[in-house]
Formats: structure tokens, C-alpha cells, sequence
């Protein structure tokens, strides 16, 4: 969440930075409420300071110092709800775009910085990954919907492997060339974690949950490391700290209907590979550019063309000051695959989580800025390598990068 005393201080920036992300916040119900329990406050600390006084006086009056407790009791109610209304207020609140963040309505303003590697001509027809994926043996799409029912798939044998071949290739990737430390993290959490992360109150209609012990299936790995350092104070040595994790990651977003119905592009159920890192808030933007380096690694190692666009205020995410966004060209679906979205989340999620550090400065307390991307998300990853790789004969080269873990160089029609 934003600072109470930034919205106290200047309303106006906070409205104006909501306007812009085409949002809306209750910042007047946030001020109203704030002045009230600060008027509370006040009233509760003048009535303890009579008590304190009264029960100094000789002889005792028992009918005072009881009307006191009453009305000392009934005011700390007040003030416990009214805590907690300012807190609800509060999470609702999305981040404060930076100012070098574009301006914009929605999606058509984010910025194509640059384009990157070459878009290969076929002198074939292209096909897309579900006809490449079906001829190959390669992804079962009737019995994925059987088991699990509509944006659900199978991954089959060297599709599978091709999967699990990525994964390891993101992974050692980011923690023997970047310097990242593997993570391996629980795939349910409590709602309190989704709250460090900025995903409750705001996204709950698209999380799965299981009612009983009020667990929750992790969106992205990015929700539990957030709250790995939860309630600690770091020491300044220790930063940047710079995680990386795979998890599968499970989203009920509503899809549009008849929208992406052919392939593996959208599903309820992916996997990925997070990249996080905990900086001190002045290095943060720094750290941003870097860790976009290393995800665009990935693209560079598979040799894929991708381009890299700067999110505008109205499409960034709802915890992020500043993102980019990496796109993979598929050819067969002749589409821009978004495959990572790499934001710096100021001190957002720090002050939702309570995650500090000591200076070393002046060793004073401060919270740290947190930064997050994917390093890479599949399956559309996946896609990408299937679609740029076919052959006219209909097999799919597969990308040195990936050889050694794949043991094979080509994947041919079974028989």
C-alpha cells in the first residue's frame, strides 16, 4: 500500500495518479476516516489521562473510575473499527505510477522500445502450435478438457520433456549465469501473503481457494516470495536479494468467450518461472533494468525474436510503479506473446508486507523496494519454440540451448 501520509499530505497527487491508471480509489473516504480516528485518538488519550488522574484521588470514587472504563472501553471499540475500515480503505489503493511511467488510456498507448533478434521468413505454410502440437504427438487437448473440463490441456512425451526442458533452462540460467537463489516454494498460501503481494482484496474473484483450512493456490510465484521477509528488517549487506522460483500458477480469470478457444495460449493453470528481488529504494530502478536483462536472456539463449514495450500508467499492474513488458513473435498464430512483465513495485509491497532494512548511512529503519518479472511464463514459451522451429516437413527443431536437456535435436510425426 501507498503511505497514509502521502494521500494525508497531498490528495490531490494520489487522485491524479488513480485517474491516470483509468482507476478508482476511496481516497475522500480514506481522509474522512483518518480525521475521525485521529479525533478519536485524541478523545481516548484525554479520558486515560483522567483516569490516571482519578485514581490518584483519596478517597476513591468507584462510580467515576467506572464511568471512565466504560467510556474508555467503548471508545477503543470505536477506534479497533474504525482501524479496520482505514485498512480496507487502504489496500484499495493501487500504486503510484512513477513519473517516467508513459501517460496513457489503456493498452494501445504502452511504448515498443526496440525489436530484437530477426523474424524468420518460411517459404511453407506456417502452422499454428495446436495443429504442430496434435500431428506431433506432442499436446492432448481432448483429454485435458476430460479431465479438467474447457482450457485445460495434456502435454504428451516430448512435449512434456520440452516443457521440463525450458523450466531447467530458465532455472540455470538465472541461478549459474544471473546469480539468482533457486527457491522451491509451497504452491498454497495463506490470505495473508496474498495481501502482502497486493493480489487480496483486489483480485479474489480470479484465485482459487480452498474453503476449508482457508488456503489459497498461488497466481505466480511472485506472491510467496514477497512474503519470504515478511515482518523482518533486513540488514543493508544483505540487498539486493535476488530470488528466483518455478511454481505452477492457477488463475480463475474469466476468459472471453470465443477468444483464444484454440491452443494452449490461455488456461486457468500455467507454469513460470519468477524472478524477485529486494533493493534498497534508491538502487531500485537499476535493478529494474537489470533484471529485464536477464529475463530477455532467455529469448537471446533460444534465439526467438521478441520486442520490449514500457507499460503505460493505464496498463501497469495494480502493486507496480514501472513495467516492461517482453513479447515473443509467434508466427503460426501471427501474434506479440506477452511472456514476461517486469515492474519495480517502489515500496508497495514492502509496507503491505512489512518487509525493512536498516540503513547503512545512518541505521536508521526504512522499507525496501521490491521488483518482479517473469524469467520466462509457459506454455507460451512453448509456443514460441514450436512455431519458430517447424519445418516445412512438419518437425520442429529444437533450439541448441535446449538440446542437452531435451536428448534429442529434432522432434519428428511418432512412427
Amino acid at each position: 500500500m501507498i503511505d497514509l501520509k502521502l494521500i494525508r499530505d497531498n490528495p490531490d497527487l494520489v487522485r491524479r495518479a488513480v485517474d491516470s491508471r483509468q482507476s478508482k480509489a476511496p481516497v475522500d473516504e480514506i481522509l474522512e476516516t483518518d480525521r475521525l480516528r485521529r479525533e478519536k485518538t485524541a478523545e481516548l488519550d484525554e479520558l486515560r489521562r483522567q483516569r490516571k488522574e482519578q485514581s490518584k484521588q483519596r478517597p476513591p470514587d468507584p462510580e467515576a473510575g467506572r464511568a471512565l472504563r466504560e467510556k474508555i472501553s467503548e471508545l477503543e471499540e470505536v477506534l479497533r473499527t474504525l482501524d479496520e475500515q482505514l485498512q480496507s480503505y487502504l489496500l484499495q489503493v493501487p500504486n503510484i505510477p512513477q513519473t517516467s511511467t508513459p501517460l496513457g488510456t489503456s493498452e494501445d498507448d504502452n511504448i515498443v522500445l526496440r525489436y530484437c533478434g530477426n523474424i524468420r521468413e518460411f517459404n511453407f505454410e506456417v502452422k499454428p502450435h495446436w495443429e504442430l502440437g496434435e500431428s506431433l504427438g506432442m499436446i492432448d487437448f481432448d483429454r485435458g478438457v476430460k479431465l479438467s473440463g474447457t482450457r485445460f490441456y495434456v502435454l504428451k512425451e516430448l512435449g512434456a520433456r520440452l516443457q521440463r526442458s525450458l523450466i531447467s533452462l530458465f532455472l540455470d540460467l538465472h541461478t549459474l549465469k544471473h546469480g539468482y537463489k533457486e527457491m522451491y516454494l509451497p504452491f498454497l498460501v495463506k490470505k495473508e501473503v496474498l495481501y502482502g503481494s497486493g493480489n487480496l482484496p483486489k483480485f479474489a474473484d480470479n484465485l482459487y481457494r480452498d474453503a476449508v483450512d482457508d488456503l489459497w493456490l498461488v497466481p505466480t510465484a511472485e506472491v510467496p516470495l514477497t512474503s519470504l521477509h515478511s515482518g523482518e528488517i533486513l540488514s543493508n549487506d544483505q540487498l539486493p536479494i535476488n530470488y528466483c522460483a518455478y511454481t505452477a500458477c492457477f488463475r480463475r480469470e474469466k476468459m472471453s468467450a470465443g477468444k483464444d478457444t484454440r491452443g494452449i495460449k490461455r488456461g486457468h493453470q500455467f507454469d513460470k518461472v519468477e524472478l524477485y528481488k529486494f533493493t534498497e529504494p534508491e538502487k531500485s530502478n537499476e535493478e529494474l533494468e537489470k533484471l529485464l536483462d536477464d529475463a530477455e536472456d532467455i529469448a537471446r539463449a533460444l534465439g526467438l525474436p521478441y520486442r520490449i514495450k514500457q507499460l503505460c500508467t493505464a496498463d501497469i499492474g495494480f502493486a507496480s510503479s514501472r513495467s516492461y513488458d517482453i513479447e515473443i513473435w509467434a508466427p503460426g498464430i501471427k501474434e506479440w506473446l506477452e511472456v514476461s512483465s517486469c515492474s519495480n513495485c517502489w515500496d508497495f509491497q514492502a509496507r503491505r508486507a512489512n518487509i525493512r532494512y536498516r540503513r547503512a548511512s545512518d541505521g536508521k529503519v526504512d522499507y525496501v523496494h521490491t521488483l518482479n518479472g517473469s524469467g520466462l511464463a509457459l506454455p507460451r514459451v512453448l509456443i514460441a519454440v514450436m512455431e519458430n522451429y517447424q519445418q516445412a516437413d512438419g518437425s520442429i527443431i529444437i533450439p541448441e540451448a535446449l538440446q542437452s536437456y531435451m536428448g534429442v535435436n529434432v522432434i519428428r510425426q511418432p512412427g
